[in-house]
């Protein structure tokens, strides 16, 4: 299981005000705990609670502590050049199907 994605995109839904650990071990364990795939909310409630515990003492961390013990939020004031694509397809429909329409055949003479 991968925890650390699902950490991050939990802290990025929760906002500036951040979650608790509990709150966020809880998430976790909802989104990775499946049929034949189960995991104990104690284990998951360890790995995460030591991970934010570790990569918020890193210097220019995405993640940090707010002021109340125990809650975490992403560090959007990071400038160590933490960077988000948004892949979209910016090209028109149209432009699609006028590419499609060309004649592509090759000429004999």
């Amino acid at each position: 299981m991968n925890y650390d994605s699902e950490i991050l995109f939990v802290l990025n839904e929760a906002g500036p005000k951040g979650l608790s650990i509990r709150k966020i071990a809880i998430h976790v364990f909802n989104k990775c705990n499946g049929f034949f795939d189960a995991v104990s909310l104690e284990d998951v409630h360890r790995y995460v609670a030591s991970y934010l515990a570790k990569n918020c003492k890193m210097p220019g961390s995405v993640i940090e502590r707010t002021d109340i013990r125990g809650v975490y939020r992403l560090n959007l004031n990071n400038t160590s050049g933490q960077l988000q694509f948004d892949f979209k397809d910016e090209t028109p429909e149209e432009n699609t199907y006028a590419k499609a329409e060309e004649d592509r055949s090759l000429s004999l003479f």
